[in-house]
């Protein structure tokens, strides 16, 4: 059996012997991400794109923030219309950030699209590991001080959507992995970013942790649920200690609050 999360409400299916409504759900939520379930050995396309499917039928994909939908599932010749429900966007207000990271020069935002593609580039991997099956935990315990999707105002000046959730929590506080997975960016110093570490669970999906005071982990490393991964802290673009902590499917950004195991 294996959970699956709809709208973040949870819904335990079995592995199907045909694919029918009950495998995949008819509607999500924007930020959510769907674990779900075909017949072993059938192709899958979301929207067009080929999925992993898992010996038993696994397979994954996440609505993003702005996500209007219908999303289109085939599952051999069947096609699944999947509605996307919106949500409510508040407006975070972050006073205090050094100017030179809200409006950098032109130098520095060079070094930012280098950085970022990198960041872009490892978030790409397309392994077949199932190091999500066994759900997700939280990498730290605090205050969410900044939540996902939410219109974010620098100093006064509005820039792109919060692209994660950020938990307030001592500098130092051990960051843990919230599933299995293979570390495929660690680097201690992005300059808006900080510290910043990307784990890949598998079938397009990764986790990103940024401002980080220390790394403890090396690209290509395996590490599994729990395990440390580095600590908390405040570098690049922050006013104070925390975790931020991000959720991909592929270059779709998903709600950490929607994972399975997580509410």
């Amino acid at each position: 059996m294996r959970a699956i999360i709809q709208g973040g409400a949870f819904v335990v299916a079995g592995i199907a012997t045909a694919a029918s409504a009950a495998d995949i759900p008819s509607t999500m939520s924007q930020g959510a991400l769907i674990i779900a379930h075909a017949p072993p050995g059938s192709a899958v396309r979301v929207n067009g794109k080929p999925v992993h499917v898992g010996d038993d039928g696994v397979f994954v994909f996440g609505a993003g923030r702005d996500e209007k939908g219908p999303i289109k599932v085939a599952v051999g010749s069947r096609t699944v219309s999947i509605t996307v429900t919106p949500r409510d966007w508040p407006i975070e207000r972050v006073e205090g950030v050094p100017p030179k990271t809200v409006n950098p020069p032109p130098n520095i935002a060079a070094r930012i699209e280098r950085e970022q593609a990198l960041v872009v580039a490892a978030r790409n991997r397309d392994d077949a590991r199932e190091d999500f099956d066994h759900g997700f935990i939280w990498p730290v315990t605090g205050r969410i001080s900044g939540r996902f999707g939410n219109q974010r105002i620098y100093n006064g000046d509005p820039k792109a959507p919060h692209s994660g959730m950020d938990i307030a929590v001592p500098e130092g506080t051990p960051v843990k992995a919230p599933a299995d997975g293979i570390i495929t960016f660690a680097q201690p110093d992005l300059y808006l970013t900080g510290g910043t570490v990307l784990l890949d669970h598998g079938f397009g999906l990764s986790s990103n942790f940024l401002h980080l005071s220390r790394i403890d982990v090396k690209v290509g490393q395996h590490v599994h649920q729990g395990q440390v991964i580095g600590a908390a802290g405040k570098t690049g673009r922050a006013t104070g200690p925390h975790v931020h902590w991000g959720f991909n499917w592929f270059g779709v950004r998903l709600d950490p609050l929607l994972l399975p195991g997580i509410q």
